[in-house]
């Protein structure tokens, strides 16, 4: 049921971003709207076009083959996807495609970078708490320990169009990024089809492409926190732009009077109990957007925001707990921020 409920929420995003965005009416015209949704990566999936029926329809088709074929690169949950190959191959090389290999390299990058408060092998950990069916199993802290052991992006080695784990229990989860990363590929090729205008929805993960038709910026609903009908919380105006949020409130259970997440800690094996409900990143870049969320997150509020605030081209918007919001320094300046009453 509350996977259900989860998959309605999203479509409800995706419709209060849709009505936020467009309002035309009558006869097909270039502001009219093209949309298609589907299921993928576990979520449900919409790509808006504006312009020319015909065209829109030939660029949606082109774009949701590649939803399916990265799908069956990038899942770690499709038996005989890349990713799977390569969790499976008991630490030997695999060669993979090349999308495959960069979505892993950036990966890694961000793993680098972030000294694995995005760990792209988080997969043990992440399985074992299994948040997409768990309804309330806390495992065991030496299960824990044990998936803990096994999670350190630096096991993963690539040479050129093959990959290993020096660790053969480790496992590769993009869950963090891939969608991010998918997001800016639909982009590219979108633009090389002659798309100007659209909006392209991975679950919650907004790419925008230019502008409105009427040369406007868009405006995009960011969902409350645990609001099972997609209530918006805040809207932001941008154009050109990737925002992205990770909030506890995405998969998680109730035990005990207290909310467990799938939003986890690679230092100790649980979920992040920072005081945060969310963190909606925004930036150009989908996959740096998608890696940054959870990277941020994770880094919690005070030094969350001393991140962002020192990091050109990314703007971060932090929903505390008790409903506090922070907004890094120029949030209101370039995506004319507004909050809506509950």
């Amino acid at each position: 049921m509350k996977k259900l409920r989860k998959i309605l929420a999203a479509a409800l995003i995706c419709a209060l971003a849709l009505s936020l965005v467009s309002c035309s009416t009558g006869s097909p015209s270039a502001d009219t709207p093209h949309s298609r949704t589907g299921l993928y990566f576990d979520t449900v999936i919409t790509i808006t076009l504006y312009g020319d029926a015909s065209k829109a329809d030939e660029r949606l088709d082109d774009v949701f083959k590649m939803a399916k074929r990265y799908e069956n690169l990038l899942s770690d949950k499709k038996e005989n996807s890349d990713i799977s190959k390569i969790n499976d191959a008991k630490g030997n090389w695999v060669t993979v495609d090349s999308d495959t290999v960069e979505a892993i390299q950036d990966a890694y990058d961000y793993s680098e970078s972030s000294n694995g408060i995005f760990d792209l092998t988080v997969g043990t950990l992440s399985n074992l708490w299994d948040f997409k069916n768990n309804t309330g199993t806390i495992p065991n802290y030496s299960a824990i320990r044990e998936a803990l052991s096994h999670v350190d992006y630096k096991n993963v080695e690539i040479n050129e169009d093959q990959v290993r784990l020096k660790d053969p229990k480790a496992r590769i989860d993009l869950g963090g990024i891939a969608k991010g990363f998918i997001a800016d590929k639909m982009k590219a090729r979108l633009k090389e089809l002659g798309a100007k205008s659209g909006i392209i929805n991975l679950g919650g993960n907004i790419l925008l492409i230019g502008k409105r038709p009427d040369k406007k910026a868009y405006t995009v609903g960011i969902q409350r926190p645990f609001s099972d009908d997609g209530t918006a919380l805040f809207t932001l105006k941008a154009e050109d732009t990737s925002i992205v949020t990770s909030g506890t409130y995405q998969r998680y259970f109730k035990k005990n009077g207290r909310i467990y997440h799938h939003l986890l800690d690679t230092s100790n094996g649980f979920p992040y109990n920072n005081g945060l409900d969310s963190v909606t990143i925004i930036t150009k870049n989908s996959t740096e957007a998608d890696a940054l969320s959870t990277t941020v997150f994770g880094m919690g509020l005070e030094k969350g925001l001393e991140f962002v605030n020192q990091t050109d081209g990314v703007e971060a918007v932090f929903v505390s707990s008790d409903g506090t919001i922070t907004k890094s320094d120029n949030v209101d300046k370039l995506y004319d921020y507004t909050e809506i009453d509950s």
